[in-house]
């Protein structure tokens, strides 16, 4: 039993990082590709940004996922998370964001702060191409 606990208690090495939306795209592009109802993840993070948790947090309809900020916040502190990444596909194939995303992750963002939880992107997966709402200025 002991020898059990040291090996499960060991550091995973090869921890995957994020260090820009591309590397979100990739992680979850499989995942999310074909789905024909949005999905809203979450990709809990550490401080050195590594990822400790994927969880599906939403799965909605064709054109819509209904995300509260106290079920994102929840999990990230069951997970003990410093910082997390939202993302989300569009069944349509196209990334471009709505309006209803970007008032989400204004909202995630400003509870993110109370909470001391920073949201560090949200990244829209469509068809072959994604949509980082930080690298495009929304936040």
């Amino acid at each position: 039993m002991l020898k059990l606990a040291k090996v499960l208690d060991l550091p995973i090495e090869n921890q995957y990082v994020i260090r820009s939306p591309k590397d979100v795209f990739h992680l979850l592009e499989s995942d999310l590709r074909y789905q024909q109802k949005e999905h809203f993840i979450c990709l809990f993070l550490n401080t050195k940004n590594r990822l400790i948790f994927k969880e599906v947090i939403s799965i909605g309809s064709l054109n819509a996922a209904i995300v509260y900020p106290r079920e994102v916040f929840n999990a990230a502190i069951r997970r003990c998370s410093a910082s997390l990444i939202c993302a989300h596909n569009h069944p349509s194939g196209d990334p471009e964001p709505s309006i209803e995303d970007v008032n989400l992750t204004k909202r995630l963002i400003a509870a993110g702060e109370i909470i001391g939880i920073e949201i560090l992107d949200h990244v829209i997966i469509g068809g072959n191409r994604f949509y980082s709402l930080k690298e495009h200025g929304h936040f």
